[in-house]
């Protein structure tokens, strides 16, 4: 029995060392500021949005949180759809340029 107890009384004086030992080699670390409520990490260019901004977007989780893999698809197919439409309007202004010039 008591050497049960000096091998316990052992063990937790290693494992204070090493607490000890790691919190002076690595601190506490820095903290980031926190945000402003009403701010977000979340940055959307301010002209026109382009897929890539899309894919590129990050949302914050909360406790509630959200389904990253339905956030994830959803972002794809905006992404996909932004590309097409814009592929497609470009085509038609550079058909445009091309008539107007004829005349």
């Amino acid at each position: 029995m008591g050497t049960a107890l000096i091998y316990l009384l052992v063990v937790a004086v290693v494992a204070a060392l090493v607490f000890l030992l790691a919190s002076l080699v690595f601190g506490r670390g820095e903290e980031l500021a926190p945000l402003a409520p009403d701010a977000t990490p979340t940055r959307l260019p301010s002209g026109r949005v382009r897929g890539e901004d899309v894919r590129a977007l990050r949302f914050r989780q909360v406790v509630r949180g959200y389904r990253m893999g339905e956030v994830d698809w959803v972002l794809d197919r905006l992404a996909e759809e932004l590309d097409t439409v814009t592929t497609e309007r470009d085509a038609l202004a550079a058909r445009l340029q091309e008539r107007e010039a004829d005349r």
